[in-house]
């Protein structure tokens, strides 16, 4: 009897992606979806705060058709009339500084192939207003501005520059498994969240794939929320 190969969810053969702090928010699931889809992965485990380690990176990984940024830093809880300068600058340092950083180091060779995609792994938190949040949503909306201008200014580039805004997806940085199962937890999705449950970590990776995806050329600058529903409330 002859066993089939199985077809991969998206065809992305023959592409090298690099996908940032690889081992934390959706890093694990990335890295495992994009090299099933046929992609050499690239994971890095960099932090990213200092300021020539972006550049580094890149140099490191050589060819990158595809940069995926995944940052990740845990959200403080602190009322509007507590957060620090150092708490604000910690935020901005680890969530906003590495992505400018990062696309200056790319764009070169992107744009000298005409193509190339950067995806940014980022959060719905700037699309809904949430309590004691405000230096993470504050960071995580400057992310999708800068998407959405650096997207434009791009395009003509061949390069397509477009994030992921989500919340309520499975990940080991802000919805691991002992706060996915804690009661109170699961009365807070079925009270906020439309979908009801959280949105898998593999259903994530797979719209991400998507997105990278050679025959999908069409979206630019835009942030996509992955939020079962809660961001569009």
């Amino acid at each position: 009897m002859t066993v089939q190969a199985k077809t991969p969810p998206v065809d992305l053969g023959g592409q090298r992606v690099l996908i940032t702090q690889a081992g934390e928010f959706m890093g694990p699931t990335l890295c495992a979806v994009f090299g099933e889809c046929g992609a050499e992965v690239i994971a890095d485990q960099d932090p990213l705060t200092d300021a020539a380690a972006p550049a580094a990176v890149i140099a490191r990984a050589g060819q990158v058709d595809t940069l995926i940024v995944n940052l990740a830093y845990p959200a403080p809880r602190t009322s509007a009339d507590a957060i620090t300068d150092d708490e604000w600058r910690s935020v901005f340092a680890a969530l906003v500084d590495p992505l400018p950083r990062l696309v200056r180091a790319v764009l070169p060779q992107m744009s000298a192939r005409g193509k190339g995609r950067i995806l940014v792994m980022g959060s719905a938190a700037p699309m809904r207003g949430m309590p004691r949040t405000g230096s993470y949503t504050a960071a995580r909306g400057a992310q999708l501005g800068y998407v959405q201008a650096v997207g434009v200014e791009l395009a003509s580039k061949g390069v397509r520059v477009n994030a992921i805004a989500q919340n309520f997806v499975e990940n080991p940085t802000y919805y691991p498994p002992e706060v996915a199962q804690n009661p109170k937890f699961q009365a807070r999705l079925a009270r906020e969240v439309p979908l009801g449950r959280l949105v898998t970590d593999r259903e994530d990776a797979l719209f991400a794939a998507m997105l990278c995806a050679p025959g999908i050329d069409c979206f630019v600058g835009q942030a996509f929320p992955v939020s079962g529903g809660w961001a569009v409330r």
